[in-house]
């Protein structure tokens, strides 16, 4: 398999190497909104497992915003890219400008999810962490930082695709990694997918009624 035709194909062939879980008691499986939310509910319905969303933002460079120089997660957990950041010579103001601005998109997206709907016991549970695709990698050390906070059983990360170096950085991190596709050459999530549509707001509410 070259490419994925779109979310929902990958999502069903995480599924299949995901099936020892299948109806097992205590395991949950997060998304990584948005793009993460289409894949994860394949999983999650094939599974029979309940879904939920574990919501990060990228810290952006400005003016290169798909460069990730950090990521904040739900919790006021955050990572950054140290490395990044000096080399490109990132002021503490503007890192703390982006931060801003994205723990309001953060909180936004938080009180649209879930309403009152309260955000699920982590303890001693098995989570399934879930994204279309890792590109730096920042985003899902934030969330595995982030969920490791709370005492999980263990965290398994499922993608349908990343570039092999960042597997091996993220292997270290958890207690498993289901991905498919790890190609040296990685270019950039979308270009692993005949189909790669922004998913919408309502799209992501749809889908969490699972």
């Amino acid at each position: 398999m070259d490419k994925y035709a779109d979310r929902q194909e990958a999502g069903q062939i995480l599924a299949k190497m995901l099936s020892a879980y299948a109806n097992e008691p205590n395991t949950l499986i997060l998304a990584l909104p948005r793009g993460g939310v289409p894949v994860a509910y394949e999983i999650a319905k094939k599974l029979r497992l309940p879904l939920d969303v574990f919501l990060v933002r990228k810290l952006g460079v400005p003016g290169q915003e798909e460069l990730a120089m950090g990521a904040l997660a739900m919790g006021g957990i955050s990572f950054l890219n140290d490395q990044l950041i000096h080399d490109l010579d990132i002021s503490p103001a503007i890192l703390k400008g982006v931060s801003l601005t994205e723990t309001r998109e953060l909180e936004r997206r938080d009180k649209l999810y879930r309403g009152k709907r309260p955000f699920p016991l982590l303890k001693n549970k098995t989570l399934i962490l879930v994204d279309d695709g890792i590109a730096t990698g920042a985003t899902l050390l934030a969330a595995i930082k982030a969920l490791a906070q709370s005492n999980p059983a263990k965290i398994i990360v499922a993608v349908p695709v990343a570039e092999k170096s960042i597997i091996e950085k993220i292997t270290n991190q958890v207690a498993q990694v289901v991905c498919p596709l790890q190609p040296v050459d990685f270019y950039s999530v979308g270009h692993w997918y005949e189909s790669f549509e922004q998913v919408s707001d309502e799209e992501v509410l749809a889908l969490l009624k699972l």
